[in-house]
């Protein structure tokens, strides 16, 4: 019900069939605010979640993607994916029983979903994927890149593959979900970045969203995307965007240069950017072009 196809052909034809971002809080998981991009409005709406994700204190929203919620059960060992629309929901088993984690990404695919998972094991890192299809994780080495600081960050899924960015000296990494292989983009990012983000459709493109300044100071923030010379079988960057100067000083005094609270995604069309420690959300409407802050 949930994948990209269903969505696009029932939301268009039917309003009561909407998209929403959900704004939550760790400590208050049975009430949420949804924000309705049809309606441009929020909505605060009680979950009803069984009755082992209902205690905040025992249960944590890790991760969301087209309908499903993940949430960790430490105390039971677990992860639980709750399936909104359909009010079910599939327990996944640790890999083991003291599991320590970094991140985790839900990934939902056409026939089930998939967890990626970044744990650390005395001094090295392993990637975890599960598989709903088949019920069962596989190992593989993790990347010495992606380091536990850049935990908001979930991985941006795009062309099979999960895209993360680093810290200081910024890259952009990507891993294979199928394979396990980890590579890093040919693309050669910007000069004078100051904090690097990615977002993606998903399917057809993926964006750059970074801060360009000097000492560590956002002087402007841009959007770029990614492009492929075919003769030269290489990628590259293109920009497309840069925020508005008066949007700008807003928004970089709102995280007060801590830019490891700048996060950002992609939904229904929409580049949203966001700061953990605000409650107000930017976005680009990339089909006009437009940049708007969600009504608070």
């Amino acid at each position: 019900l949930f994948t990209p196809h269903f969505v696009s052909k029932h939301s268009l034809s039917s309003s009561s069939f909407s998209s929403f971002i959900i704004l939550s809080h760790p400590q208050s998981v049975q009430k949420c605010s949804l924000f309705n991009i049809g309606s441009n409005s929020w909505c605060e709406v009680s979950l009803s979640l069984p009755r082992i994700l209902s205690s905040p204190l025992s249960s944590n929203l890790l991760s969301s993607n087209n309908g499903l919620l993940c949430f960790s059960i430490p105390r039971s060992s677990c992860f639980v994916v709750y399936n909104l629309l359909a009010r079910s929901l599939r327990r996944v088993n640790f890999p083991t029983c003291l599991f320590d984690y970094e991140s985790l990404t839900l990934v939902s695919t056409d026939n089930g979903f998939k967890l990626f998972v970044l744990s650390s094991a005395g001094s090295s890192n392993q990637a975890l994927v599960y598989s709903s299809t088949v019920c069962s994780w596989r190992r593989f080495e993790g990347s010495t890149q992606i380091l536990s600081e850049s935990c908001h960050q979930k991985g941006v899924f795009y062309n099979g593959c999960l895209f993360f960015t680093t810290l200081e000296p910024f890259h952009v990494v990507y891993f294979h979900l199928e394979s396990g292989r980890w590579e890093g983009s040919t693309a050669v990012l910007p000069r004078d970045l100051t904090f690097v983000r990615v977002a993606s459709d998903g399917y057809q493109k993926l964006y750059l969203i970074a801060g360009v300044g000097t000492s560590g100071i956002s002087r402007s923030i841009k959007i770029w995307e990614l492009g492929k010379d075919e003769d030269q079988g290489t990628d590259y960057w293109v920009e497309v965007e840069t925020l508005p100067e008066m949007v700008c000083r807003k928004f970089v005094s709102v995280c007060y240069h801590n830019y490891e609270h700048v996060y950002c995604f992609w939904h229904q069309g929409l580049i949203c950017l966001c700061c953990y420690t605000w409650p107000e959300m930017l976005y680009f409407k990339v089909s006009r072009g437009t940049w708007h802050w969600l009504p608070k």
